[in-house]
């Protein structure tokens, strides 16, 4: 009998065995973060307003893990969730599309309100399963562009400084006004999600978080973080005001600059977000500096919505042409 239920320890040695395809420095990476979070039975009992750390679930049949699927809340909207992690057998798409209404059933009951996850261009079967047969949309994509042969000899960088709590909500202004109309709902972000969590100390990644003012107003015009997760490969996320014609090299000088003070050797790439207004400029300007485009990936949402309740033997007239709707 098939059942799913959340990973813990007991799970890991079946993990691995699952796993061990991906070759042995992998495959012991993957399994000590499993490890790290099957131990977490604190924040298995919070509720979802509190939760941010990834939480998994396994796929059983008779005694043997068929698949695997993984969530992050977002931090600071924890009612925004990622599907991080799916795992599953060869070609049991069932298993993963069963992964996936699970967690889509069980958040949804705790509140959550969209769910979100990035699919390599590459994964067709997959994109097919979330597109088709569990009811996300696509969204747009993101391309991630790797920096190389990029000098900050003679090139001033741009005065960025370190965000503060206090910037979170001109920066939610900023990333939601630079969004294309048309991803709005399902991509806008809150305030909170710009500020600095409590817990990031423990979390899997290091992000260092900077704004550009514009000097006469002190209007942020530009929000730039710098994320890792090995401390050897570094990911810029950027969102510069469309109204503002800030030189793409004085960014990239700042941030490499920055790493390059704590590192001595690093990887360095880019983000560019398709759904913003500034994407296509932003595209032509990697392209003259012969960076390469090493990935494309395709972001899908699901939005929950929930339908307002209302009285029963209610009457709505509605009045086309005239400024109303009146309601008996």
């Amino acid at each position: 009998m098939a059942r799913i239920k959340q990973l813990n320890c007991f799970d890991i040695p079946k993990i691995r065995k699952m796993t061990e395809y991906l070759g042995s420095d992998d495959s012991d990476r993957f399994a000590k973060e499993m490890q790290s979070e099957a131990v977490r039975v604190i924040h298995k009992l919070v509720p979802l307003k509190y939760k941010f750390l990834p939480e998994s679930y396994i796929y059983l049949e008779k005694d043997e893990i068929l698949g695997m699927i993984t969530i992050l809340p977002t931090m600071g909207n924890p009612y925004k969730i990622n599907i991080t992690r799916l795992i599953f057998q060869n070609n049991l798409y069932d298993v993963g599309k069963q992964l996936v209404d699970f967690v889509l059933a069980r958040y949804g009951a705790k509140g959550a309100t969209s769910f979100s996850v990035t699919i390599d261009a590459s994964h067709e079967e997959l994109f097919d399963l979330f597109l088709n047969q569990c009811g996300f949309r696509h969204c747009s994509s993101e391309n991630l562009w790797k920096i190389e042969n990029f000098s900050t000899e003679g090139i001033y960088p741009a005065k960025f400084r370190v965000c503060q709590n206090s910037d979170a909500k001109k920066v939610s202004d900023l990333y939601n006004g630079e969004l294309n109309t048309l991803y709005k709902p399902s991509l806008i972000r809150i305030k909170t999600e710009f500020k600095e969590p409590f817990f990031e100390g423990i979390t899997n990644f290091y992000k260092n978080r900077y704004v550009l003012e514009e000097p006469s107003h002190h209007r942020i015009i530009a929000y730039m973080s710098i994320t890792t997760t090995d401390n050897t490969n570094f990911i810029l996320d950027l969102t510069t005001n469309n109204g503002y014609e800030i030189p793409y090299d004085e960014i990239l000088a700042f941030a490499i600059n920055e790493i390059a003070s704590k590192k001595s050797y690093f990887y360095t790439f880019i983000k560019q977000k398709k759904y913003t207004k500034t994407s296509e400029k932003f595209e032509e300007y990697l392209k003259s500096k012969n960076f390469h485009c090493i990935q494309t990936q395709n972001v899908l949402v699901k939005d929950l919505y929930r339908p307002i309740r209302q009285k029963e033997n209610v009457l709505q007239v509605f009045l086309f042409g005239e400024n109303g709707i009146a309601i008996n």
